[in-house]
């Protein structure tokens, strides 16, 4: 028969461990977020649905985007053990720099309507953190601006090719007049994809306060007080749009690019190029001999062609096919350091998040995205050191193969 007793004070003492009180609800919310999955979760609670819907969305029936994280969950490590992984070494040359993490920010457009601190905030991440940043020509903060608010950051440049070269030129040469040493030439959308739950939502740049969204805004105000009461949302390509999202695109985007505009491009930005968008093996060899110092496998965050190529899949014959010739990174549908790792271990050079640090932003602005880079680190460090891997270098395709 059990005998009961009372607990001693000393006992009670080392169970009872009461939550420190956060009084700042920033990162009392943020707090609670240990995934990407986490800050998605709350970066939806706190954002009016269109606005979200833009991140979160794809093409048509998002097949593309749910094969690549379809491809990450196929992942399946393999380990080494004795090998004495203390101290893992996270850092990664790219295009001839050092960046801190294995991983860099991806362009991504109206991030500011996402949460108002902006494109600002993700450079100031980006600069603390030792890694790149992307600045997009359909940003809503200018070329200017951004290298005032991170001028030690390692800048990138995304550049669409518009039917009127002079105004891609004058983005370039602002670019490079402001310290961003790469550009990243996206080739993958001769016309815009088509983005059914923008298209559903109604989203017009800047959102228009219609009786639908003013209803979704009685349920984000601190959203809206912050869009009404900042400056603007302003993009580095324009003075100023009203329309849909879908009819920017297709005044900005240019159907007859081809392989000449990749040479205009290529003879006139004196920095590093990078071509984003490529999504088969011969694009991949012709854009090296073409200029190209790095290919990026990306079908767009599955945001372009439905059922397109899944770049995690893609990227071993890319690599066999330009053997070492440029570099190959790659992107859509990495949400965790696992991910990162995985890429890496099959061979990709860099790899670029865009969604994961936009959760993290409309979660919690600056610190959000901080968060974003600490859940990604801490996931790759413990994916290393379970791996048997003290350094980013040393990851091998042995290490990994897809179920």
């Amino acid at each position: 028969m059990t005998q009961r007793r009372l607990p001693r004070p000393s006992e009670l003492k080392q169970i009872l461990r009461p939550k420190p009180i956060v009084l700042n609800p920033t990162e009392r919310r943020l707090s609670s977020a240990h995934t990407i999955a986490d800050l998605r979760m709350i970066g939806r609670k706190r954002t009016p649905r269109a606005a979200f819907d833009y991140t979160d969305g794809a093409a048509e029936l998002e097949d593309s985007l749910l094969r690549a994280r379809q491809a990450y969950r196929r992942v399946e490590f393999h380990p080494n053990v004795l090998r004495g992984v203390s101290d893992v070494d996270t850092t990664r040359t790219v295009l001839g720099k050092t960046s801190a993490l294995p991983f860099g920010f991806a362009p991504t457009g109206f991030t500011r309507m996402m949460q108002h601190e902006g494109e600002s905030a993700v450079a100031r991440v980006a600069q603390r953190n030792g890694i790149p940043m992307s600045l997009s020509t359909m940003a809503t903060t200018s070329i200017e601006d951004l290298a005032a608010a991170a001028p030690e950051a390692r800048k990138w440049f995304q550049l669409y090719v518009w039917r009127d070269h002079g105004a891609g030129e004058d983005l370039m040469n602002r670019a490079w007049e402001n310290g961003y040493d790469t550009l990243l030439l996206t080739v993958d959308t001769p016309v815009a994809g088509a983005r059914m739950r923008d298209v559903r939502n109604g989203l017009t740049i800047p959102p228009a306060l219609t009786l639908k969204t003013f209803a979704d805004g009685a349920m984000h105000p601190a959203w809206w007080f912050n869009l009404l009461t900042t400056e603007p949302l302003n993009f580095a390509s324009l003075n100023h749009f009203d329309g849909t999202v879908a009819e920017l695109l297709a005044q900005l985007f240019d159907p007859t690019l081809d392989f000449d505009d990749l040479d205009w491009v290529r003879r006139t930005w004196p920095g590093k190029l990078v071509v984003k968008g490529v999504q088969n093996v011969t694009d991949a060899r012709d854009v090296v001999k073409h200029g190209a110092d790095g290919v990026v496998l990306s079908n767009h965050g599955g945001r372009q062609l439905d059922r397109a190529p899944t770049p995690l899949e893609l990227l071993p014959a890319v690599l066999d096919e330009i053997q070492g010739s440029a570099e190959v990174w790659v992107d859509t549908g990495i949400l965790s350091g696992g991910d990162i790792v995985a890429a890496i271990a099959r061979g990709a050079d860099f790899v670029l998040v865009g969604r994961a640090f936009l959760y993290g932003l409309m979660a919690g602005g600056e610190r959000g995205v901080q968060r974003c880079v600490d859940i990604l680190r801490t996931e790759m460090i413990r994916t290393m050191q379970l791996l048997g891997v003290r350094r980013v270098d040393d990851l091998r395709p042995s290490h990994v193969t897809l179920r």
